[in-house]
């Protein structure tokens, strides 16, 4: 029967597979409701809009992401919507589910995730694609849209990777690109609209009017056409419901829209045990690499009142001791200064601990840090300078100098911190030898300097290094990526720089990635609708996980990508993986996400790659005169920044 709870089904596996707490639901602040919860109208039409979304990843990844609790819970508040989660299952349950017969199931109401009206997945990065695959096969839901009838539920994607869906074209249905809140609810209300009516002209007329709002992208809509050599020629709306362009949706106040208000409390051990809440949303450091950056503006704040709200009601809601306070670079807040004193004094005598997970070296200094620490926690701090010489982060726009960092990290150490942790990345666009090898030089300064400072040789530094990959959206959208092979050998000179001199070596951890999975993200990434083939290829070859080193495959990747793109007509001949990854894109060139409309101008863009390529800085548009990127004018929006000269009253903490 449709909706009904197949845990009795699903029960007897649990003690067959690792971590099965992960599959039983019931968290603390999860919810189960009544699967006709919005009635039927006078004809006996369903009335309920049901909701089944999913964080492609595993449960200890996916159940504490922001984007998926806060749609959860926003969704649910409806009284005539449902909405239940599932995460990708591992290997072992996916065995068994196909040995019994048993679909993907919720983990809330355990119920057929083909049941539902609509299966929406927030894709954080590319590498979970394989795992929405096996989520629909599994489901019994057509891996192909074009495959798919009135009986599946209308698959929809969003999140950071759906701003060049293009690669996942030929199994999503819709496309909600940018903030979701309001997004999901607008969604509803046409999906009970036409379900209100009789259900006219089934999916495709749902979808249609969908594609009408100008803000949900369905792909079946478009033709994409090739140039002789595989660029594109053009992407052309086929029907006159799709606009040439699709607009992201933007929240702009923050405060109308305080979610989570009852965070989840996971059952398993996840990636990050705390409460988090959102300071604000957007940022306009204009580093060039920085893809969330770009396509998040404009900067909206949440209030100093707002925040310490929502900080004291999900505390209460969820009993957590730690909360982070989290942003693209949080220390930017006009009134961080403010609020973790505020909160430091509100809990102060208490258990409850404050973390600034992103921090910048410009933007930090011992007071704020001091403020966090005030009830006795000190973890460790980590700074992201991106480059190791002034030159790359010139290149990259990372307004950061060698002093401004060693004087940072001074003042930690002098402060009675004893491990600091800097982020680089390897492979920017004009990057040199030297320049990466100029990061060993960096964090031998750290080091010398915390002795220094600190009197005392027991200072550690990590230096983790990750691959650059060029993404949509931004300055460096054209920019060729680095091999995997010319990555590491990049790395193997570095590591080598850091472990010579014995006086430094033993305090300096370094961790890295290799080129390879960089260059599988680099193809899905920045691939067309040709790069789908390849997806569904490593899927049928037993790709999953490949965010996970012990999962992911290059090889299987390879050989797949390759029998793929040697399927492609003949004019295509040259498409290949270093044609979509090691390749330069020129200025006229048909990109396969340019009707995706995040805002930004795709002239000041190329400006700004222009600049990039000239080591010109730009300054942060928060601070200074607007440097045209197109945001506001085109999506009628403004920055939006305090201070609001409230201030966080303590509250009597029990």
């Amino acid at each position: 029967m449709s909706g009904e709870s197949r845990f009795n089904d699903l029960e007897p596996l649990l003690e067959r597979v690792s971590k099965p707490i992960q599959y039983v639901g019931g968290e603390l602040n999860s919810t189960v409701k009544d699967w006709h919860v919005g009635g039927h109208g006078p004809g006996g039409e369903d009335l309920t809009a049901r909701w089944a979304l999913m964080y492609p990843d595993a449960y200890e990844v996916g159940v504490p992401n922001q984007g998926v609790m806060i749609l959860y819970e926003v969704l649910n508040e409806r009284p005539d919507t449902l909405a239940e989660r599932t995460y990708a299952v591992w290997p072992d349950m996916e065995a068994l589910l196909r040995e019994h017969h048993l679909p993907q199931l919720t983990v809330d109401g355990h119920r057929s995730i083909r049941d539902f009206d609509v299966f929406g997945l927030s894709f954080s990065t590319e590498l979970g694609y394989t795992n929405m695959l096996t989520a629909l096969d599994l489901a019994g839901i057509p891996l192909h849209a074009a495959d798919r009838t009135d009986a599946d539920p209308i698959v929809v994607m969003g999140g950071h990777a759906s701003f060049n869906p293009e690669p996942v074209a030929d199994f999503v249905d819709a496309v909600i690109v940018g903030d979701g809140e309001e997004a999901v609810l607008a969604t509803t209300e046409h999906l009970l609209a036409w379900k209100r009516e009789g259900r006219p002209g089934g999916r495709t007329e749902l979808l249609r009017r969908l594609a009408r709002t100008g803000g949900v992208y369905v792909p079946a809509f478009y033709d994409v056409t090739y140039h002789a050599d595989g660029r594109i020629a053009a992407v052309t709306p086929n029907d006159p419901a799709a606009p040439a362009r699709v607009s992201k949706h933007t929240v702009m106040d923050l405060d109308a829209w305080p979610y989570p208000k009852k965070p989840l409390v996971p059952l398993a051990e996840s990636v990050h045990e705390r409460m988090s809440v959102e300071i604000f949303r957007g940022c306009t450091r204009g580093c060039r690499f920085c893809q969330a950056g770009m396509i998040t503006r404009p900067v909206r704040e949440r209030s100093i009142t707002g925040i310490g709200e929502m900080i004291e009601r999900g505390l209460q809601a969820t009993g957590f001791e730690e909360v982070g306070l989290l942003s693209l670079s949080s220390a930017d807040h006009t009134e961080i200064a403010d609020l973790t004193r505020g909160l430091a004094d509100r809990y102060e005598g208490t258990n409850t601990g404050l973390s600034l997970p992103s921090t910048r070296v410009d933007a930090f200094n011992i007071d704020l840090a001091n403020e966090l620490t005030r009830n006795g926690r000190r973890s460790g701090l980590t700074f992201a300078p991106e480059g190791g010489s002034e030159r790359i982060r010139k290149v990259i726009n990372k307004m950061v100098t060698a002093d401004d960092l060693v004087k940072t990290v001074a003042a930690a150490y002098g402060a009675g911190w004893r491990q600091v942790k800097l982020y680089f990345m390897c492979g920017l666009p004009t990057e040199t030898d030297e320049d990466v090898l100029e990061i060993a030089e960096l964090a031998k300064r750290v080091i010398e300097t915390g002795r220094e400072v600190s009197g005392r040789k027991d200072i550690r530094c990590t230096v983790s290094i990750g691959g650059f990959v060029p993404k949509a959206h931004t300055p460096f959208q054209w920019a060729a990526q680095l091999s995997a092979e010319e990555t590491d050998a990049r790395l193997l000179k570095l590591r080598e720089a850091i472990r010579a001199d014995r006086r430094y070596g033993s305090s300096i951890g370094f961790r890295y990635h290799d080129g390879k999975p960089g260059i599988v993200e680099g193809l899905l990434s920045r691939g067309d609708r040709r790069v789908g083939r390849v997806i569904e290829a490593v899927w049928r070859a037993g790709g999953r996980f490949d965010g996970w080193s012990e999962h992911f495959s290059y090889e299987r990747w390879m050989e797949c990508a390759a029998d793929a793109f040697a399927a492609l007509p003949p004019e295509a001949a040259g498409v290949d993986v270093a044609w979509f990854t090691t390749r330069e894109r020129g200025e006229d060139e048909v990109l396969p996400w340019d009707h995706i409309d995040s805002g930004l101008d795709r002239d000041w863009l190329w400006d700004d790659w222009q600049d990039a390529l000239s080591e010109v800085e730009v300054e942060d548009c928060r601070w200074t005169p607007c440097f045209e990127c197109g945001v506001c004018p085109q999506m009628g929006t403004s920055i939006e920044i305090g201070p609001t000269g409230k201030k966080l009253l303590p509250l009597t903490v029990v």
